[in-house]
């Protein structure tokens, strides 16, 4: 049995041999079938796939979306089963499958951290899940999960640092910043040690290096300048001021999300899961699930369809 999780910039597999993630933007291109096809032993074998890949505007709306990826995924696993929202398996591309992904995690955790919130902190999007409130998540849609408080759209690589700070401080001068795509996530977290070059895994705004130097360029272009006219630490002041405001927004409402449900430990998951257990003084589940917690979705859904078996 392969877990499969197509998110719309990484398409994510646990399989016997470990855990893969492949950048796959789909809004670029969308090579999902040539991507698993490596994977396939045999036509016969069994495939689990959530995905929140369907949002992504190369396709005309949502269900055009799943339809894709359900296709996509079933030439190479034809007997693939899709988890939807409703909290089932299906073999069609009904509409329950958007964004299925995070509730596929929920529903394989709640046995184990039942009385949990769970932080679910990727490339591009921070999940919030209260596992005790498991029932009243069904059907719960991203517009939905966005009013309550349960998604936002910040993460550890991709974002556009200006989406998180509207202004910022250069020494003590208040600057505002341009809102073009000049700097992500990933280079304010690389500069201020939070990711390894390695880790920066995304296409960079300006489509060049992943090293420290070139982070410290795109974060000064924000407040159009040159490196030089800013310095070194000028760059590191702005990312430092985006993370700051970054682990507010994440921190504060992970805690109340736990006031308002009662529950009694925060759990965490995804690439900046070492990052923001420290933060919370939570468990980082890195510590209990190892590498599948990277990939969390694509190991819960696999999961929930071997004991469904």
């Amino acid at each position: 049995m392969i877990g499969i999780d197509v998110g719309g910039a990484n398409l994510k597999l646990v399989s016997g041999t470990g855990v893969h993630i492949h950048y796959c933007p789909l809004w670029e291109h969308a090579p999902i079938t040539s991507l698993l096809e490596p994977y396939v032993i045999s036509p016969e074998d069994p495939a689990a796939v959530v995905m929140s890949g369907e949002l992504a505007d190369s396709f005309p709306d949502k269900q055009g979306g799943i339809s894709f990826i359900v296709h996509a995924v079933q030439a190479a696993f034809p007997r693939a089963r899709f988890y939807g929202m409703d909290g089932k398996f299906h073999s069609h591309a009904v509409p329950q499958l958007a964004a299925a992904n995070w509730l596929a995690s929920a529903a394989y955790l709640r046995e184990d951290y039942l009385d949990a919130v769970l932080l679910d902190i990727g490339s591009t999007t921070a999940d919030i899940i209260p596992l005790n409130r498991f029932e009243s998540l069904l059907g719960l849609t991203d517009l939905r999960r966005l009013q309550n408080g349960y998604l936002f759209y910040t993460g550890m690589l991709r974002g556009n640092v200006a989406a998180m700070v509207q202004s910022v401080s250069i020494d003590g001068i208040k600057t505002p910043v341009s809102s073009e795509y000049f700097a992500a996530s990933a280079d304010a977290h690389l500069v201020l040690d939070h990711i390894t070059s390695s880790q920066y895994t995304c296409d960079t705004p300006d489509k060049k290096e992943t090293t420290r130097a070139a982070s410290l360029r795109r974060l000064a272009r924000i407040v159009c300048a040159d490196l030089e006219e800013i310095g070194e630490l000028g760059a590191l002041q702005i990312a430092e001021q985006f993370w700051e405001k970054q682990r507010s927004l994440v921190c504060d409402q992970v805690h109340k999300v736990v006031a308002d449900t009662g529950a009694r430990q925060i759990i965490v998951a995804g690439i900046g899961a070492p990052l923001f257990a420290r933060e919370l003084a939570a468990t980082d589940l890195n510590t209990v699930l190892g590498d599948v917690a990277d990939a969390l979705p694509a190991y819960a859904v696999r999961e929930l369809a071997r004991s469904a078996v």
